[in-house]
């Protein structure tokens, strides 16, 4: 519900875009064959979608591989290079166009020209993805351990273990308490984090599947085609292996797998369908990208430093080893340096 309300917010804002523009520029009208151009973006949808959906689905389906469950050091490094990948989007491929958009000439000198808008909106969707983060796991854990305490219990500790008696169960629970509730509460924080990250993720998705669709040059639709193929393939592999450590139930697992796969088809389809209104050098259109994009840019600095990276990077279990501290590491660098490479394209 919430994902949907979201999408219909984007869709609303950006028909703010669809008026006449005061600043034009048609650079793609010389040469542009919008049957080529037609033909192009049909092959993206089903190329776009196909890798989204696979690479959503590895890391999930990993979990039926023993080599590859999050229990498993190859995991770690994995996540690392999904990391790097959502890392360099943030940096190299959304903040940058929101600059882009919120300095344009097409905008008027002030206020646009008189203050960095495009790191101010980031600055302030970091700040509230991490209220956002911070609230949200701390009120599922009240919620989790109010109901998940017993009504009448006797506890008795010996040699380090606790030993319950309930009464509504007559059976004992043996093992340690604080294990218990540190597993509870990392799972309630890659539930938060997953669910976080695809909002980053699909708004980002949404605005650059609409920027193709508008594109009337095959010349242009043609080397975006192969960018935003892998480009969607590396960002699923990292909200995979978040939603692979959530453990949601099948249902929530599949819907997020399909919203995931379905918004960057679903813009670029929005995008054939108002190809001919719409002018992405309008004020209002690149006021609405450059916001959103700035926005979408925050949240996926923050995940992957804060909630992907120093998570993982600070656990005892790559501290103490440093061969997986180095796999790690060398992973981070391979998956930003790979998705930094497709900003030539993208």
């Amino acid at each position: 519900m919430k994902n949907f309300t979201l999408f219909s917010f984007i869709l609303l804002s950006l028909q703010l875009s669809y008026v006449s523009a005061e600043c034009s520029f048609d650079g793609e009208s010389q040469g542009g064959d919008k049957t080529a151009a037609l033909r192009f973006k049909l092959v993206a949808i089903c190329s776009i979608l196909v890798a989204s959906a696979l690479g959503v689905c590895l890391p999930i389906l990993g979990k039926k591989i023993p080599a590859l469950s999050p229990e498993k050091d190859i995991f770690f490094v994995i996540k690392a290079f999904a990391a790097g990948v959502i890392l360099a989007t943030g940096f190299i491929h959304v903040l940058p166009d929101a600059f882009e958009s919120l300095t344009s000439p097409c905008l008027h000198e002030k206020p646009w020209g008189d203050f960095p808008f495009a790191g101010f909106v980031a600055m302030l969707s970091a700040m509230a993805t991490m209220m956002i983060d911070t609230f949200s796991t701390s009120y599922y854990e009240r919620l989790h351990f109010s109901k998940a305490l017993p009504v009448k219990e006797d506890s008795q500790v010996h040699e380090g273990h606790v030993h319950v008696h309930t009464h509504a169960t007559h059976g004992h629970a043996h093992g340690s308490a604080f294990v218990s509730e540190d597993s509870s509460t990392d799972l309630l924080r890659h539930r938060v984090i997953s669910q976080v990250l695809e909002l980053g993720i699909v708004v980002h998705s949404v605005i650059i599947g609409i920027s193709l669709g508008v594109s009337q040059s095959p010349n242009t639709v043609r080397p975006l085609i192969a960018a935003l193929t892998f480009h969607q393939f590396f960002e699923g592999m990292g909200l995979g292996g978040c939603i692979s450590q959530a453990k949601f139930k099948s249902k929530a697992i599949a819907i997020m797998v399909l919203f995931f796969s379905l918004t960057t088809p679903t813009g670029i389809a929005i995008g054939i369908g108002i190809s001919n209104i719409f002018n992405e050098n309008s004020p209002n259109a690149l006021i609405v990208e450059g916001v959103f994009n700035s926005a979408s840019a925050g949240i996926l600095i923050y995940m992957a430093l804060v909630d992907l990276l120093a998570a993982d990077f600070m656990n005892p279990r790559i501290q103490k080893n440093l061969c997986l501290q180095f796999g790690a590491n060398l992973s981070l660098l391979l998956g930003s340096g790979c998705m930094s490479l497709l900003a030539k394209w993208a």
